[in-house]
C-alpha cells in the first residue's frame, strides 16, 4: 500500500509538472508576434518593405551616385564616388537579404491564397502579391544579374540554391504581372485593409493595381531593347492599359513625421548628409535653361547653386555644396515605385523605336507630367519643351534627348530607373566622374554579391567583376 502511494504521488508530480509547463508556454507566448498570419495581415509589411527597403534606401542611394544624379560627399557615399570598397560583399548585404525576406513573405501569401491548394481565399491580396513579386524580383536581378530564384525561398531545405540566368528570370517577371492582372480581374468582393498604396476606395483600388501591372510590363519590356527586337512593340501593347494620369501613380505615401516613420531619403539626409548635388546633372540643366526644375531640385549655398564635382569633391556634411531641395523638404514625400511620367517617357522611346510619328507628343506629355510631379505647371512644362527640347530633337539625336529628359526628370527618388536606363543605353549620357576610367575602378555595372551568399553559398556564386561585367540585358554574357 505504501509503495502504491509513493507511485501515485510521483505520477501526480510528473503530470502537474507537465501541465504547468504547457500552461507556462501558453502564458509566455508573445501575442503580438503571431506564428500564423492571414494574407490580409501580411499585406502592410510587404508593401512597406517594397517601398522603403527595396526602393527607398541603399540601392537608390548608391544608384544616384553611380549615375551622377548626386555626388557622394561623405563617408560611404564618398567612397562610392571614388570607387573605394565597391566590390566588398558587405556593401549590399542588407539589401540582398531584405529582398529575399520580402520575396519569401510574398511567396507565403501566394501559396496560402492559391485557389486550389491554399487555405486563405483572398484573390485581391494574392493579385497584389503577384505584382509585388514581379517588382522586387526585377530589382533583384537588375542590380545583380544572375540570382537564386527557381530553387530559392525553400528555407532550410535548400540553403545553397543555384543561380538562375537573368534571361530566364525576365519571363518569370512578366508572367507574375500577367498572373496578377488575371487574379485582379477575378476579384469581386474584397477588403483594401492594409493596402497602403491604392487602398481606401474599393471601387478604384482594383483598377489601379491592374494599371500598375500593365505599366510595369511596359517598363520591363523596354528593359530588353538590347536582347529582344520586339520589346518596343510589347511595351506599346501594354501602355493603353497602364496609367491614364498621375492620379494612377504607383506610390507609397504613408510616411509620418516621426524619426522612424519619415521618408528614408529625408532620414538619410538628416542623419548622415552623405549626398550633394552632382555637377553632371547641374550642367545638363544649365545647358537647357531648366531653371524652374533647378529651383525645385536644388538648395543654394550662400545664395547660389554649388554642385559637387563627381568623384573629386571635398568631403563635407553640408555647407560646402548644394543639396537636394526635394529631400530636405520631403519628410513626408511619397516613394515612387513607378510614375505616370515614366510611362510616357517609355511610350515616347517605344514609339520612336518603332517609327510611330506620335512619339514627340508622348515626350511632351512626359515632360509636362514631370513638371507637375515636381510642383510646377503643365504650361511651364510646355514652354520648356518648346524652347529647350524641340530644338534638340534633330535627326540622329532624338533617342538621346528622350532619354536625357527622362534622366533629368528622374532626379532624385527615381534614381534606380535612371541607373538602369544608362546601363541599357550608355550612349545617351556622358558621365564625368574620373573614377569611371581608372585601372583599379570604373563605372559600376552591377552590384557585388552579398556577404551572406559568400559565406553560405559560395559554390554557386557566378564569377563577375562589377566594373566590367554587364548584366544580360545590358549587353553582358551569362
Amino acid at each position: 500500500m505504501k509503495t502504491f502511494k509513493i507511485l501515485f504521488i510521483t505520477l501526480a508530480i510528473v503530470m502537474l509538472s507537465a501541465c504547468s509547463e504547457d500552461v507556462m508556454d501558453s502564458i509566455n507566448r508573445d501575442r503580438n508576434n503571431a506564428l500564423v498570419m492571414g494574407a490580409q495581415s501580411e499585406l502592410p509589411d510587404v508593401i512597406l518593405k517594397s517601398s522603403f527597403e527595396t526602393t527607398g534606401t541603399d540601392i537608390a542611394w548608391y544608384a544616384t551616385v553611380y549615375i551622377e544624379h548626386s555626388a557622394g560627399t561623405w563617408a560611404q557615399s564618398a567612397d562610392a564616388d571614388k570607387r573605394v570598397g565597391q566590390t566588398a560583399p558587405s556593401l549590399f548585404n542588407n539589401s540582398w537579404n531584405n529582398l529575399y525576406d520580402v520575396l519569401m513573405i510574398l511567396n507565403d501569401i501566394i501559396q496560402k491564397t492559391d485557389p486550389t491548394k491554399g487555405t486563405d481565399a483572398n484573390p485581391y491580396v494574392r493579385g497584389i502579391a503577384q505584382i509585388l513579386t514581379a517588382y522586387n524580383l526585377a530589382v533583384l536581378t537588375d542590380m545583380w544579374g544572375q540570382v537564386p530564384w527557381s530553387k530559392a525561398l525553400q528555407g532550410a531545405s535548400n540553403l545553397q540554391p543555384t543561380y538562375d540566368k537573368q534571361s530566364s528570370i525576365y519571363p518569370v517577371i512578366i508572367q507574375y504581372l500577367n498572373d496578377g492582372i488575371a487574379t485582379m480581374n477575378s476579384v469581386t468582393t474584397f477588403s483594401t485593409s492594409g493596402d497602403y498604396i491604392y487602398g481606401g476606395t474599393a471601387a478604384t483600388a482594383k483598377a489601379k493595381w491592374i494599371k500598375a501591372a500593365y505599366s510595369l510590363i511596359a517598363r520591363y519590356s523596354m528593359r530588353l531593347t538590347n536582347v529582344d527586337n520586339t520589346s518596343s512593340a510589347k511595351a506599346l501593347a501594354a501602355i493603353p492599359n497602364g496609367f491614364a494620369s498621375a492620379a494612377d501613380n504607383f506610390l507609397f505615401a504613408k510616411y509620418e513625421a516621426t524619426a522612424t516613420g519619415e521618408n528614408p531619403w529625408y532620414q538619410f539626409l538628416a542623419d548622415r548628409t552623405h549626398l550633394s548635388v552632382s555637377k553632371t546633372l547641374y550642367d545638363l540643366m544649365v545647358a537647357r535653361q531648366d531653371t524652374l526644375r533647378m529651383a525645385a531640385y536644388f538648395n543654394k549655398v550662400g545664395g547660389v547653386y554649388k554642385p559637387a564635382p563627381n568623384g573629386t569633391a571635398t568631403q563635407s556634411q553640408g555647407g560646402v555644396y548644394s543639396q537636394s531641395a526635394i529631400t530636405s523638404t520631403g519628410r513626408l514625400a511619397a516613394t515612387p515605385l513607378m510614375t505616370y511620367h515614366e510611362l510616357k517617357f517609355i511610350e515616347a522611346e517605344a514609339k520612336f523605336r518603332t517609327s510611330n510619328a506620335t512619339w514627340q507628343a508622348a515626350l511632351q506629355a512626359a515632360v509636362e507630367a514631370n513638371f507637375v510631379f515636381h510642383g510646377l505647371t503643365v504650361a511651364q512644362g510646355t514652354a520648356y519643351f518648346n524652347t529647350q527640347v524641340v530644338p534638340r530633337l534633330t535627326p540622329g539625336n532624338e533617342l538621346k534627348e528622350i532619354l536625357m529628359q527622362k534622366y533629368i526628370g528622374f532626379y532624385e527618388h527615381e534614381a534606380i530607373e535612371a541607373y538602369n536606363d544608362y546601363r541599357r543605353v550608355p550612349s545617351f549620357l556622358t558621365l564625368n566622374n574620373p573614377n569611371n576610367s581608372t585601372s583599379s575602378g570604373g563605372f559600376v555595372w552591377r552590384f557585388p554579391y552579398a556577404q551572406s551568399e559568400v559565406q553560405s553559398n559560395s559554390v554557386n556564386i557566378p564569377s563577375i567583376n562589377v566594373f566590367t561585367s554587364k548584366t544580360w540585358w545590358a549587353g553582358g554574357t551569362e
